[in-house]
């Protein structure tokens, strides 16, 4: 019987096995891609749902947070990113980045006005949860 975490170590497992492929094709280099300390949370009636974010060219979201955290992927182009208490950055094909527990994601863009982008995004949260709601984070009490 698989259990969540064999689940989402298989998840995982797949996603970054992509990544290493789509940044070195050779796989000369099986170096890891993304490593990030995840919450210490249990993940008892916790799911994931993984779904492509498609960014046309010059595409602006708005902030937003989610109920549980995120890894997203950039599957083509380039997304310009900032959560919050980080800096902005610009994320390319083949990179990754984390959206922890109580983040705001400040900044959501496409960074080309006349190339598509798109990533996939895996957010972890508890069933029954509203995955993406606008505006900034509830603050923590």
């Amino acid at each position: 019987m698989t259990t969540r975490r064999d689940a989402l170590a298989a998840v995982l497992a797949l996603l970054t096995e992509a990544a290493v492929s789509a940044q070195d094709p050779t796989g000369s280099n099986p170096g890891p891609v993304f490593v990030h300390d995840l919450p210490n949370v249990t993940i008892d009636d916790w799911q994931v749902t993984v779904s492509p974010v498609p960014y046309p060219p010059g595409r602006v979201g708005q902030t937003h947070h989610h109920a549980g955290f995120v890894l997203a992927y950039v599957l083509e182009g380039a997304i310009v990113t900032r959560i919050s208490g980080q800096a902005e950055r610009i994320y390319k094909t083949g990179e990754m980045f984390y959206e922890g527990l109580g983040a705001t994601h400040e900044v959501s863009k496409n960074a080309s006005s006349t190339e598509p982008a798109k990533l996939l995004a895996l957010i972890f949260a508890k069933k029954g949860e509203t995955l993406t709601s606008p505006g900034p984070a509830p603050s923590a009490h």
